[in-house]
């Protein structure tokens, strides 16, 4: 009895000085400077467990040293003017701001945001609005060479969370990595430039009309140029979209398909001034085989349109209701 009860005592000793300690770091953060508060906030996705202790309880006036050495630790170049790390590191908190907004809290600061600053871009992203189950319906999916990662957002209203939890397979690209900076400046990679956001469209649907013998419907797309990467071909910037239609019936099947490729070439002056308009496909619908349209029947039905961006194969799909 006296030897349970031993084991116990110290078990609860150890939970005791874990908690004190925890509190004891809590205070010290609560009791920051803003501008130690705003350097322990912006590094959490790079500082160390030990480190963030170690700053904490160094007095106020090391504290700039500590800054000073965390950075230049970092530095693929030591003793280099330019930290080309750090560089990055806050480009991307800058654009995880810009890219993900809408979900109650900073870009950076969301799931979608901490892979992108930790991982950097993907080289795929395919966005699925709207489909035929809770789980899939309102996901993204982001390709890193093959591996998928997936956020989820089964009540669409804008929340993603992460879903694949085993990211090992990422960790010569993660930043903490030394040489990762090294690895995202092959392929298709450098399609994601400082200026440049995620490749992405919007879609729209309507049913003109329908009947037992035709369907008639009409799909507009729209492109911001912004998003679209281009190659200069000694006199116009160029690349091609392929897109890809399915419909798909209420169980799910593919029915009906089409492709189709959209070049585009420009002035480098004349894609300058477009600055934020965008590139308009017009999708006409005419479907007046009597086999598929039985095969549509009743219940929900869905149209899959997949778009991609050539130079640097880029890919965004979003699923809509035919309706």
């Amino acid at each position: 009895m006296a030897k349970g009860l031993s084991k116990k005592m110290m078990m609860g000793l150890l939970v005791a000085i874990a908690l004190s300690g925890s509190c004891k770091l809590y205070n010290l953060e609560r009791q920051l400077a803003p501008t130690d508060a705003d350097f322990l906030s912006k590094v959490r996705y790079l500082i160390t467990r030990d480190e963030r202790k170690a700053f904490l309880e160094l007095p106020d006036s090391e504290k700039p040293k500590f800054i000073e050495d965390f950075w230049e630790r970092r530095n693929p170049v030591p003793g280099a003017a330019e930290n080309v790390l750090k560089t990055e590191y806050f480009n991307r908190i800058e654009r995880a701001n810009k890219l993900f907004v809408g979900e109650g809290t900073p870009g950076w600061l969301t799931d979608r945001g901490r892979i992108f600053i930790i991982y950097g871009p993907p080289t795929d992203r395919m966005t699925q609005p709207m489909a035929q189950d809770a789980y899939t319906r309102c996901g993204e999916v982001w390709s890193y060479g093959n591996y998928p990662v997936v956020f989820s957002d089964p009540t669409c209203t804008g929340n993603y969370r992460l879903a694949t939890f085993d990211l090992a397979p990422l960790r010569d690209l993660n930043i903490n990595t030394p040489g990762a900076l090294n690895v995202r400046q092959s392929g298709a990679l450098k399609a994601f430039g400082e200026e440049k956001r995620l490749f992405d469209f919007n879609a729209s649907l309507k049913i003109v009309s329908e009947d037992a013998q035709k369907i008639e419907a009409k799909i507009v797309l729209d492109v911001p140029f912004g998003r679209i990467w281009f190659k200069s071909d000694g006199k116009k910037m160029t690349t091609t979209l392929d897109l890809g239609l399915e419909l798909m019936n209420a169980k799910n099947e593919i029915v009906w398909q089409k492709k189709a490729t959209h070049d585009l070439a420009l002035d480098e002056g004349d894609l300058a001034a477009k600055g934020g308009e965008k590139f308009v496909i017009n999708i006409p619908l005419s479907i007046k085989d009597d086999k598929i349209i039985e095969q549509l029947g009743q219940g929900k039905r869905f149209v899959a349109i997949i778009l991609t961006n050539r130079t640097g194969s880029e890919s965004m799909k979003k699923v809509l209701e035919f309706k």
